[in-house]
């Protein structure tokens, strides 16, 4: 599936830097994303990066990662707890995939502490704030040249 890394993000992270500065920090979704392409680059691979408020169209960029990408990292923001949908569609991919969270969701409310993404996840990153998303390109493109 060559080089690129789809990077998928879920409801309400277009608002990073404003949305719950203590819990999410201060750094905005185009800066993670600029971050994501610095370091996929220096690694030879290619980023697509992508960010929906609407469930349907993170599963299917999901149906267009089985055909593009060589890994999928996914912060499925709140699809991440209820979105059986989400799942059924990462089930189909057969590349890594890494689940990704900024907060640490397991220090939080019970209410996110049952992630139905995990089921199919090759590896999760929690709770490193947006350095997460470079650690998960990192890992990305470990995961992909092994495959």
């Amino acid at each position: 599936m060559g080089n690129r890394i789809y990077v998928l993000n879920g409801p309400n992270l277009n608002l990073l830097g404003q949305r719950e500065p203590a819990v999410y920090g201060t750094t905005t979704l185009d800066e993670i994303r600029q971050r994501c392409v610095d370091k996929a680059g220096a690694l030879g691979f290619e980023v697509d990066f992508r960010q929906t408020n609407f469930e349907g169209a993170l599963v299917e960029s999901v149906h267009q990662a089985r055909i593009e990408a060589c890994g999928i990292i996914i912060n499925p923001a709140g699809y991440t707890f209820t979105s059986v949908a989400l799942l059924d569609a990462l089930k189909m991919f057969d590349g890594p995939k890494i689940e990704l969270h900024i907060s640490n969701v397991h220090a939080r409310e019970s209410i996110y502490h049952n992630s139905l993404i995990s089921r199919t996840a090759t590896g999760i990153i929690v709770g490193f704030g947006a350095a997460g998303y470079e650690l998960a390109i990192q890992a990305m493109a470990g995961m992909a040249r092994r495959s």
